[in-house]
Parts: C-alpha cells; structure tokens; sequence
C-alpha cells in the first residue's frame, strides 16, 4: 500500500519551516487548536478525516503564508484539539471553525478546506455565509452517489487496524493517549457513515466564489466533481492528475520523490487573488 511509506521519509513529511503560532481558544464549550503563519488577507486551512495540520497541510503552509495569514485549525479529537464528548458533524465543525474567527474578530476570510475538510467549508458557506470570502472546495463530494463506486463499501468495513499507520503516528506524536486516537478514529467514521447529501439548493445558496478542485483518480468521481462545479453558482475547476490529494502532498498519497513546490498552489493562489 502507498500509504507504507519508510519511517525517515515519514518524519519529514510532518515538518514545516514557517514559524507558526499555535494556540487553543474555547469555543462551543471544547478547546480548539489552531496555528498561524505569514500575513497578509485571511486564509483558513481545514483539514481532512484522521489527519493534523501538519499531515494535511506541511508541504505548501510555508507557500500560503507568504501572500496570507494563514489559520490553520484542528477540528475536534484531531492533533491538539481535545474531544467534547459528542459525536461529530460537519455542520458542528463548520460552526466551531466559525466560532474560531469570531473570536479572532476575523470578519471574513477566505477558507479552503481538504477532503472532509471540504465537506466542512461547504456547510460554513452554506451557515455562516457573512464570514465567508472566497471558498476552495477539494476532493469532496456533496452526495453520497458521488463517491467512486468502491467507497462506500470501504466505510462499512472500515477497522480501527485498517487505520493507515502514518496518520497513527502523527496523532501519538501530539498526543500519546491510544484512547483518544481510537475516539478520533470513531468520531471520523461516524461521522462519514451518517453522511447527508447537501441538497442542490442549498448549493445554489453558495454565494462565494468557489474554485472546486479534485483529482483525476480522487475519492470523488470526476464526473461528480463537474457536477459539483456546476452548480454552484460563482465556480472555477481544475483537476490534477493523481488521486486523493497528490496535488498538495497529502500525506496519504505522497510519494517518496515528492517535489517541493506543488503547481495546484499557483492555480489556488491566482483564484484568491483574482477580482
């Protein structure tokens, strides 16, 4: 499996070399990590199922922050982020990230968000639609029939073994308590397996300018994805060649000849930019 990656190759992969802020705020009654880079117009990195800041996002933060400042959170029983005690939606974390710019008097930012991550922007756009600037939706789906035909069937037989060992050890590395990483495991699964399918209206709602962006080989069928791409009402699309991530060097799918700088970051970074 490409996800076995040599233990060395592994310990790099989690670095960044931007200095970063972390710190935690209280919001929605849980302590919320989140880290921040660079200056410059907000921009909100939500990451995917099973992963941290640096898992997602430790291969382009350092290119985000030079133009942004960058906040990139950990949503509940993620990394740093302690668990609350109740089960997980992406309608609940698209409020705590909320409640996070709130409390940094961040009045709109600009948010893209990774996989689930995805699924989370999306429902901030669609609750929290003032805080909101510009939107990067990537390797999601808004319906279950989106998903590659295999996927679902996974997510049933899905085992807490079957977890890919690297993310495992990323999350003992924040935190050593094998409970919290089985309850972040749990909260993740439920989580998808309860997945609901946003309705095209909702969608249509979307008021921000949208750049979908998915890969070729993605969770997310492309067809899915253009489908995505259409109705949303203010959208661009771009789709990279490779699978669940390859484009930013998402930890599950990078490779041991990784380059250093990601092309799908110029793509990005011309959109946020752009009138």
């Amino acid at each position: 499996m490409r996800y076995l990656l040599p233990i060395l190759i592994i310990t790099f992969l989690f670095m960044t070399t931007a200095q970063a802020t972390g710190n935690y705020a209280t919001v929605n009654g849980m302590k919320m990590y989140y880290e921040e880079y660079g200056k410059g117009t907000p921009l909100v990195l939500i990451h995917g199922g099973g992963s941290t800041i640096g898992t997602n996002w430790g291969r382009v933060i350092n290119d985000f922050a030079k133009n942004h400042r960058v906040i990139a959170v950990e949503l509940q029983a993620h990394g740093h982020t302690e668990d609350r005690g109740t089960p997980t939606s992406f309608e609940q974390d698209a409020d705590d990230v909320a409640a996070l710019l709130k409390h940094l008097k961040i009045e709109k930012a600009d948010v893209f968000g990774f996989s689930n991550g995805a699924s989370t922007t999306l429902q901030l756009a669609i609750r929290h639609p003032q805080l909101v600037n510009k939107i990067i939706v990537a390797s999601t789906f808004y319906k279950k029939t989106g998903a590659q035909p295999w996927f679902w069937g996974m997510m049933e037989k899905a085992s807490f073994e079957g977890m890919p060992q690297p993310y495992k050890d990323a999350f003992k590395a924040i935190n050593p308590s094998a409970d919290a990483l089985y309850t972040m495991y749990k909260r993740d699964t439920d989580r998808m397996l309860s997945f609901k399918d946003i309705s095209d209206a909702d969608m249509k709602r979307i008021q921000a300018q949208a750049l979908v962006i998915s890969g070729n080989n993605d969770v997310a069928t492309v067809e899915h994805t253009v489908e995505m791409y259409r109705v949303l009402p203010h959208a661009q699309l771009a789709i990279f060649p490779g699978g669940h991530g390859d484009y930013i060097g998402e930890l599950f799918t990078l490779k041991p000849d990784a380059p250093k700088h990601y092309p799908a970051v110029d793509i990005i970074e011309a959109f946020l930019k752009s009138k």
